[in-house]
């Protein structure tokens, strides 16, 4: 889906056609990241790995989680994944802002019901940040150390875009230090290699880059394909 492990100029300097299929895996995207904000909030993985143990009811832990209900959402990077985090934000009646370089015009945003927001206020507002932009040179690291400080010690993180987006030694050591909650990733720097100060936090949930692994998505993805390479041809 994404374009960041291709050499594009060296395709178009080749005159190489090149295609991909964006459209296909919006909506699972979306339902993954929610899926990953839902486990870190009720601390889902922690209660499952507490009944398999076979000692529920003796000395349980507390899980205590926090309510989506409610709370506020910011989406940085608002494409068709990001406003597709928004619909799902709305059925939890919480509010909706977002950053992107360029703002919505004011119907757009209406439709969507979210906000324009800088970066700096975004992450200082949000109760949950979904990070949903691209990988290119000027989001590499766009979270890092510096931007997580600026988030609520109660705030959680979502990754479902891209690793290297966010600077996962600094998400470990904020996850823990306590300076945020938790964090959900989907994708992580140099994947399948994961860094152990990210492993060692029990208040991450991560899964193996699995936002398009529907069969329904990964048909559509397919199809798409085939009706890209199909106008390549004829074209």
């Amino acid at each position: 889906v994404g374009t960041d492990r291709f050499d594009l100029e060296a395709i178009e300097r080749r005159g190489i056609d090149f295609d991909y299929t964006p459209e296909a895996v919006t909506e699972a995207t979306a339902d993954l990241a929610f899926a990953l904000l839902l486990g870190v909030a009720r601390r889902i993985p922690e209660a499952d790995a507490w009944v398999r143990s076979g000692q529920w009811g003796i000395d349980a832990p507390p899980l205590v989680g926090t309510d989506l209900f409610g709370k506020t959402m910011g989406i940085i990077g608002f494409g068709r994944v990001g406003q597709a985090i928004a619909r799902r934000a709305a059925g939890f009646s919480m509010s909706v802002i977002y950053h992107q370089r360029t703002p919505l015009d004011a119907q757009q945003q209406e439709q969507c019901g979210a906000t324009w927001h800088g970066l700096a206020d975004l992450l200082k507002q949000a109760d949950f940040v979904m990070v949903q932009t691209p990988l290119t040179a000027s989001t590499r690291h766009l979270i890092g150390a510096e931007q997580l400080a600026l988030m609520k010690s109660s705030a959680i993180l979502v990754n479902a875009a891209r690793g290297g987006v966010v600077d996962d030694i600094a998400l470990a050591a904020a996850l823990s230090d306590g300076r945020i909650a938790g964090a959900g990733l989907d994708v992580v720097e140099n994947e399948p290699q994961i860094a152990p100060q990210l492993l060692a936090c029990p208040n991450l949930v991560v899964a193996p880059h699995i936002g398009s692994a529907t069969q329904e998505t990964r048909t559509r993805m397919v199809m798409e394909a085939v009706v890209n390479l199909k106008r390549m041809l004829s074209s």
